[in-house]
């Protein structure tokens, strides 16, 4: 069982909910970003999604775009990021992490070659926006045999066909775009997504995580009432740009300490 799995089953057997928060590596600060991965978990972070900086994050809204400029300003690629869960892994040994982003690092590096440097610097999770599952099985096979978990993007635009291809390849979990548009955007559907849950758990055997959207507890609680986990990304993003740079890893475990403290009452 993968970290992410062993993390997500003993929350679900306590009957509690998953807190994933999203980070850009290398923003707003290359030597911040480990304190800012211990941060999370000392507010309560159940796994990392840590973005690997792309110039063209299409998924992404204003905010996270913003993010990959500065982190790829501060010279962070793939090696980088690769280095900085390396260092992570020097003093935590538990918390899952996930590596989120988009295809063209990871062929620029090579399939083969970016998977061994995963495995070896301890990524637990492998989520890449522009693999799609009927596009990418012998990918997800791939981080299968080295103890990586595959993970892939579900939306309200989903169909059952492609909810099921998904069902049978991913692992860990599967985050569900709670809305149509960008990350960030901040329309909240919660009975859009209470609808597709049940097409979706028909399908995927693993834990559903949502995001886009979830701002603050209230809106993280309502999401984990019909949901595994949250996905909770822009928000800490903006967080980090309104904080002085000095007080940023104190003010990101305050503001994920909120949102667990909500998950959990």
């Amino acid at each position: 069982m993968s970290r992410i799995q062993s993390a997500l089953s003993a929350l679900a057997e306590k009957g509690r909910k998953g807190l994933i928060p999203f980070i850009t590596a290398g923003d707003p600060a290359p030597e911040l970003t480990v304190p800012l991965m211990h941060a999370l978990v000392a507010g309560g972070a159940d796994v990392i999604e840590l973005g690997v900086p792309f110039s063209d994050p299409m998924a992404d809204g204003p905010v996270i775009q913003r993010a990959s400029e500065r982190a790829l300003a501060n010279g962070v690629g793939m090696r980088q990021v690769l280095q900085f869960v390396k260092q992570f892994r020097e003093t935590n040994q538990t918390t899952p992490v996930v590596l989120m982003g988009y295809a063209n690092p990871i062929e620029h590096m090579g399939s083969a070659a970016f998977i061994a440097a995963a495995k070896e610097a301890g990524v637990d999770g492998v989520l890449v926006v522009d693999y799609p599952p009927e596009e990418c099985e012998e990918f997800a096979g791939a981080l299968k045999e080295n103890g990586l978990d595959p993970i892939f993007l579900l939306a309200p635009t989903s169909t059952a066909e492609r909810i099921e291809q998904v069902g049978k390849i991913a692992s860990g979990y599967v985050y569900y775009v709670s809305l149509k548009g960008v990350t960030g955007s901040g329309h909240l559907d919660l009975e859009g997504v209470a609808n597709k849950m049940p097409t979706i758990k028909k399908h995927v055997r693993v834990p559903v995580g949502v995001g886009f959207g979830i701002r603050d507890g209230a809106t993280a609680r309502a999401i984990a009432s019909v949901s595994d986990a949250v996905v909770i990304g822009s928000r800490i993003i903006q967080e980090l740009e309104n904080t002085p740079r000095e007080n940023a890893v104190a003010a990101v475990q305050q503001f994920i300490a909120g949102i667990r403290h909500a998950l959990d009452e």
